[in-house]
């Protein structure tokens, strides 16, 4: 008698595993284990159970005769031989080449004694009850196929068992299409723009988070292109000559910042920051008329810690010989941390960073708000209407679909359209005398920037120089490249409901000033021209950066009135300090809060280009 081998589907002797006819074969077939595998040749189905899969197959596997293949010359015809199934990797049984159901066994085998592969039993070979075998190979060719079949049939069964997990009641299954563009559900800090100043807070609000993850901002902006942003669309100028020490002091801040870039925003295994920063300088040029705010504004910028130079023509003319001096009585010229960079790769660092560190951008556009409202009565005995923000709702783009996302604290950075944002929580639509008839004061403002070509302008030495009938140029790049505009005056502000190009002011305005300025810009030929907008602060052109006092979780960043782009890693900094810490503490910008606006006493800002 042969013993049953280890992971044998056999209970008992070995004999107990031959197959007989009668009522009693289906009783035998059960009394091996859930692995046992019998089959009988008159018809029967053979059941196999695999680990509780059952799968029925007919166990007449061929009916007709066949001719001998096993032995040259034999012409005696056989019973169909048919394929077995196995669990183990030779024989019937489990296991591998033992005395059971193995491989080469002793029992009813192939060609043994006993079961076995080989042996001299009652197998396919040996001599034993005709018609009865066991099934010793697989229903495919080969093991590769049988080894498919039990792995597609296991992922099948995890398939059935994640839909039916998913349908029951409390689980995230839904039969809808999830948009992977729309941003989450909940935030707790949503920036509303997604230019330089916006990625700017995005990146101070992560950097100075307490530990990873614990600052849960979304970015939203609705023109990921940047075809139409202020940002990239700016000279891309910084500079330290201003008249309020704010903006000295965020200059300042910035330059050190950009001088060190790769130190705040490089990524590791990314390539470094490469901001093509020129450190030419700016050059301020006054006539009799402004000559004496040109002096009071040099002290004031020396006394907050700028490089700055003033110059008389004489002197002015030995350092540049190709400008013109006439009606220039004093000139005022930036020693470091003053000159031009490339406005994209200061906007794609900061976003590049900002992700990196967690931050989630989403393409969109902010179409209004859900707040909660109360009515508190001033000392005055005036009722004023207080907001906080319950959620955003972010419209897709080129769709209906939108997603609210609940949050803690909005930033309003949406730049030159930050006031009609203010608007959709009625910040300015009350009467014109009240509080709350106090909108934001900022709008677009369209500027030309025109690409001149001259090879016999100005040289490596050209600094950033700002005239005084308002006219600027800097070089651009080398080959005789340079970019130049001007602002115009109040009354002849273009429409801004385009960015088209109004080549004639360029005619009328800037070139005879320009000319006139540096006399070989008389040869000079316009090569390309853009258009961009100013988030212009209509009050005083300087930024707003706070809380504002009837929506206690927005913050404002904008108004810059042209020099955002250049302000933006100290301003993102400060009002990071803001939001998180409760103060400024780096630099302290409260004289640019609300306040001033509501009591009417704006902070004017007389170097605007």
């Amino acid at each position: 008698m042969a013993r049953p081998g280890p992971g044998s589907g056999v209970r008992g002797s070995a004999a107990s595993a031959v197959p007989t006819h009668g009522p009693g074969e289906r009783a035998r077939a059960r009394s091996g284990d859930e692995h046992g595998i019998h089959v009988s040749s008159h018809g029967h189905v053979l059941r196999v159970d695999m680990s509780s899969h059952s799968v029925s197959v007919p166990a007449a596997l061929g009916s007709f005769p066949r001719r001998c293949t096993r032995r040259s010359g034999c012409t005696r015809a056989h019973e169909p031989r048919p394929q077995a199934l196995r669990h183990g990797d030779r024989g019937h049984g489990h296991g591998d080449r033992g005395h059971g159901h193995g491989d080469r066994g002793h029992g009813h085998g192939d060609r043994g004694h006993g079961h076995g592969d080989r042996g001299h039993g009652h197998g396919d070979r040996g001599l034993g009850l005709p018609g009865h075998v066991l099934l010793r190979r697989s229903f495919g060719t080969n093991a590769a196929l049988r080894k498919n079949f039990l792995k597609d049939l296991e992922a099948s069964l995890r398939s059935v068992k994640r839909t039916a997990l998913d349908a029951l009641p409390g689980s995230g299954w839904t039969p809808l299409q999830t948009n992977p563009a729309l941003p989450p559900e909940r935030a707790d800090v949503v920036i509303v723009g997604g230019g330089v100043v916006g990625w700017s807070v995005a990146f101070w609000l992560k950097q100075k988070e307490r530990a990873r993850g614990a600052v849960n901002v979304v970015v939203v902006e609705r023109d990921p292109t940047y075809s139409q942003a202020s940002t990239v669309l700016s000279a891309g100028g910084i500079r330290q000559q201003f008249s309020l020490p704010e903006n000295i002091l965020l200059s300042l801040h910035s330059a050190h910042f950009m001088r060190n870039i790769n130190d705040h925003l490089g990524v590791l295994n990314e390539d470094p920051v490469d901001l093509q920063f020129q450190h030419s300088g700016y050059l301020f040029v006054a006539s009799e008329d402004v000559a004496h705010i040109m002096e009071e504004n040099y002290k004031t910028q020396r006394s907050a810690g700028a490089k700055v130079s003033l110059l008389s023509p004489t002197q002015l003319k030995d350092k540049f010989p190709w400008i013109n001096t006439d009606g220039v009585v004093l000139a005022s010229y930036g020693l470091e941390n003053e000159g031009w960079f490339d406005p994209w790769s200061l906007l794609s660092s900061f976003r590049r960073k900002a992700v990196s560190m967690g931050v989630t951008p989403c393409r969109g556009e902010v179409t209004g708000f859900q707040y909660k409202t109360n009515t508190v009565s001033t000392r005055d005995g005036d009722e004023v209407t207080l907001r906080r923000i319950k959620s955003v709702k972010v419209q897709m783009p080129n769709s209906l679909e939108y997603q609210p996302v609940e949050c803690s604290i909005v930033v309003n950075a949406a730049g030159a359209f930050s006031g009609r944002l203010a608007q959709m929580l009625g910040i300015g639509v009350g009467p014109e005398d009240s509080v709350e008839g106090v909108p934001v004061p900022v709008e677009p403002r369209k500027r030309f920037v025109y690409v001149v070509h001259c090879p016999d302008g100005p040289g490596l030495d050209t600094p950033f120089l700002i005239d005084y009938s308002g006219v600027y140029f800097r070089r651009e790049g080398l080959g005789g490249n340079y970019i130049t505009g001007a602002s115009p005056l109040e009354a002849e502000e273009p429409d801004p409901r385009d960015l088209e190009v109004d080549h004639q002011f360029f005619v009328d305005k800037v070139w005879p000033s320009l000319a006139q300025r540096v006399p070989a810009f008389e040869r000079l030929k316009v090569s390309s021209a853009w258009a961009g907008f100013y988030d212009y602060n209509t009050f005083d052109q300087n930024g707003i950066v706070g809380l504002h006092p009837l929506v206690n979780n927005m913050y404002f960043a904008t108004g810059f009135s042209g020099h955002g782009l250049q302000h933006s890693p100290a301003v993102g900094r400060g009002l990071a300090e803001l939001i998180l810490d409760g103060a400024f503490t780096t630099i302290d910008l409260s004289a640019l809060d609300f306040r001033r606006i509501y009591s009417r006493e704006p902070v004017l800002e007389r170097n605007i280009v």
